[in-house]
């Protein structure tokens, strides 16, 4: 019988660091945000950095980044003429976000092109393996607000 017990304890001995070993493997950490990441339309990609301990993104990547004349895309949907005519490649879409300690990058901001609004937004990562973003935009309370998804390019 202590031979069994000893060969318990000894494995379970053994597999103690490699449980703390996994369970630190899943904790999420500020720039693990850093990257490439592919739009939900699959159109642009948006690459997120660390400037001074707040995370921003730009487009780094369009699908189509030239209008039909063979023109570069402007941000024609901004409400404000001189900014209208600035260029949708290298646009800062993500700004200001910090990261909250646990798993969240918060209290940040998402222009959409799209439709020339900014909103109020959150980050998180979907899934363990840190490779989907779930990206909110939101008005006044997160509940009033729409969700994407991004998946990690690099």
């Amino acid at each position: 019988m202590n031979k069994v017990k000893n060969l318990f304890i000894g494995a379970f001995v053994m597999l103690m660091p490699l449980l703390f070993s996994m369970e630190s493997y899943a904790q999420v950490k500020a720039d693990d945000v850093l990257g490439v990441w592919l739009n939900e339309d699959k159109d642009a990609h948006i690459q997120v950095e660390n400037r001074g301990g707040k995370y921003f993104g730009k487009i780094i990547w369009l699908k189509e980044p030239n209008e039909l004349d063979g023109k570069a895309k402007v941000d024609d949907e901004n409400p404000d003429a001189t900014l209208a005519k600035r260029p949708i490649m290298g646009l800062q879409l993500l700004s200001d976000f910090v990261f909250d300690g646990d798993d969240e990058w918060e209290d940040g901001e998402i222009y959409d092109p799209k439709s020339g609004k900014t909103y109020s937004c959150y980050m998180v990562f979907e899934d363990d393996a840190k490779a989907t973003l779930k990206v909110r935009g939101y008005i006044g309370v997160s509940l009033l607000g729409r969700t994407t998804y991004w998946t990690r390019v690099k």
